[in-house]
C-alpha cells in the first residue's frame, strides 16, 4: 500500500522572510543612529584663543568695577620699573551729587621739599597733569628744578623754611626763618628768596609749626610777599598757625592746606588720603592737597592722577585756587 508523502513544518520561515527581517533590522539600527548623531543635534562649540582685554595702567576699563582707592588690595605689584598698575579712586554716586552746582570740583597738588634732585622733576614732569613744585632755597638742584619747571609750563612756588617747635635740638636749614630775627632780617631773607626764583608765583612755608603761630613775624613776611605779588598757602603745620589770617587781613591772595598725602609712606595709605581729598574737591568745589618727592608717592600718582579727569574732579595749579 503506498503511504503519501508527509507535508513540510509551515512553521519553518522561508529564506526571502528571514531576509526580510534582517533588512529591517539593519534599516532601524541606520535610522536610530542617524538620530543620535546627527550634526544638527549637537552644539557647536568654536575653539579659538580666548580674548584678551588691554587696560591702560593707572586708568581704569569703564566695564571693570573700581575698588575703592583707600583698600590695601588695591595696591598692585610693579610693573615695568616704576609703572604701576593701581586702580583710580572710586567715584560714588552719593558724592557726585555733594558737587558744587553740580561740576567738577578742583583739586590742586603741592609737590614740596623740590629741589634735590632733577630726576624728581622730570618723572612728575612725564604724568602730564598740572603740578605745582615748591623749592626748598638752597637744595643742590634747586635752580636746575625751577628752570626745568619752567620749560615745562609746571608752576613753581618757593618753599620758605620756617622754625619748627623743638628747634633747635629739631633740624632747620640754615636759611630758615627763625621767630627771633628782626623784621629788616626776615625782610631781606624772604626778598632774596625771590630774588633766587624769579619765576616763582607764590610761597608756602616748609616745617614753621613755630614760626606761623607768630602773628607779628607773618606779618612781616607775607607784607614782603605782597610787595612782589606773591600769593601765601599756609601748609598748617600747626593747628594754631596764623598764616591764613594775617595774609587775608594785609590783603594778599591765600589759601590753606587740606590734606597731607604722605605722612606715611605705604601706597595704599597714599591713595587713601588721596581719595579724601578728591571728595573734599568734591563736596566743597576745591582742594588743595600736599605731598613730597618720595619714591612710593611719585609711583601713586603717576598711576592714579590721570584717571581723575573723567572722575569729577580736575587738576589746577595752586595758584587757580588762592584768592
Amino acid at each position: 500500500m503506498a503511504v503519501p508523502a508527509k507535508k513540510k513544518s509551515r512553521k519553518q520561515p522561508s529564506g526571502s522572510r528571514v531576509a526580510a527581517l534582517v533588512m529591517l533590522f539593519l534599516i532601524a539600527i541606520a535610522v536610530g543612529g542617524y538620530v543620535l548623531f546627527s550634526p544638527a543635534t549637537k552644539t557647536s562649540v568654536t575653539h579659538g584663543k580666548p580674548e584678551l582685554s588691554h587696560v591702560t595702567p593707572g586708568i581704569p576699563d569703564a566695564h571693570i568695577p573700581q575698588a575703592a582707592i583707600s583698600e590695601k588690595s588695591a595696591v598692585s605689584p610693579p610693573l615695568h620699573g616704576n609703572q604701576y598698575d593701581y586702580p583710580a579712586p572710586a567715584i560714588h554716586e552719593t558724592e557726585k551729587r555733594g558737587s558744587v552746582g553740580g561740576t567738577s570740583g578742583r583739586l590742586a597738588i603741592i609737590i614740596d621739599d623740590m629741589g634735590s634732585r632733577l630726576s624728581e622733576a622730570s618723572t612728575l614732569a612725564a604724568i602730564k597733569v598740572p603740578l605745582t613744585f615748591a623749592i626748598i632755597p638752597g637744595l643742590p638742584a634747586d635752580k636746575e628744578v625751577a628752570a626745568y619747571a619752567a620749560t615745562k609750563n609746571i608752576e613753581t612756588m618757593i618753599h620758605i623754611p620756617m622754625q619748627p617747635k623743638g628747634w633747635p635740638a629739631k633740624r632747620l636749614e640754615a636759611n630758615g626763618l627763625l621767630v627771633a630775627m628782626s623784621d629788616d632780617d626776615l625782610q631781606n631773607r624772604v626778598a632774596g628768596f625771590i630774588q633766587q626764583f624769579p619765576g616763582a608765583v607764590g610761597v608756602n612755608n616748609h616745617m614753621g609749626s613755630e614760626f606761623t603761630e607768630h602773628e607779628e613775624q607773618m606779618a612781616t613776611t607775607l607784607q614782603t610777599l605782597k610787595g612782589k605779588n606773591l600769593f601765601f598757602i599756609d601748609s598748617v603745620t600747626s593747628a594754631d598757625s596764623t598764616g591764613l589770617r594775617v595774609a587775608q587781613r594785609i590783603g594778599i591772595r591765600s589759601a590753606r592746606r587740606n590734606v597731607f598725602l604722605d605722612n606715611e609712606q605705604e601706597r595704599s595709605y597714599i591713595l587713601g588720603q588721596l581719595n579724601q581729598a578728591v571728595r573734599l574737591a568734591r563736596k566743597n568745589g576745591s582742594a588743595i592737597a600736599i605731598c613730597h618727592p618720595h619714591p612710593a608717592t611719585i609711583a601713586t600718582l603717576a598711576a592714579s592722577l590721570p584717571a581723575l579727569a573723567g572722575q569729577g574732579v580736575r587738576l589746577v595749579p595752586a595758584s587757580q585756587l588762592v584768592r
